[in-house]
């Protein structure tokens, strides 16, 4: 069964960091573009992030962009998240996804479109408070 597997998520105060982590399981990640999207209570699921097969092209949301860092690692069949200088707002539920390369460049350019990404993680908490 593919699945993706988040961790990494707890409680942090503002101005804090956190390092989320998207581990795949029963298939080569490699092949997949994966995305990072969150979900705060009440409202849409919105895309902050997404990465290119080989890691080499990235794209990221408006609010987190220069806060956040989207990485992998193919050969660990993982893709991180850091996000830094954390705020109230950042306060979700963050979740990982997988979009099939098909035989395109392993650096296409990446897009945040919910469904056009196949497989879904269960998600990890982030929350932010003092």
């Amino acid at each position: 069964q593919r699945q993706l597997v988040e961790s990494g998520g707890g409680s942090v105060q503002p101005g804090g960091s956190l390092r989320l982590s998207c581990a795949a399981s029963g298939f080569t990640l490699d092949y997949y573009v994966i995305g990072w999207f969150r979900q705060a209570p009440g409202k849409e699921r919105e895309g902050i992030s997404c990465i290119s097969r080989g890691g080499g092209r990235t794209k990221y949301a408006d609010l987190v962009k220069g806060r956040f860092t989207i990485s992998r690692d193919n050969a660990k069949g993982t893709v991180y998240l850091e996000m830094n200088s954390l705020t109230s707002s950042d306060t979700a539920i963050y979740y990982c996804a997988a979009q099939w390369g098909g035989i395109t460049t392993t650096e296409a350019k990446c897009a945040m479109i919910r469904n056009e990404y196949e497989y879904w993680g269960q998600g990890t908490q982030v929350t932010v408070s003092s």
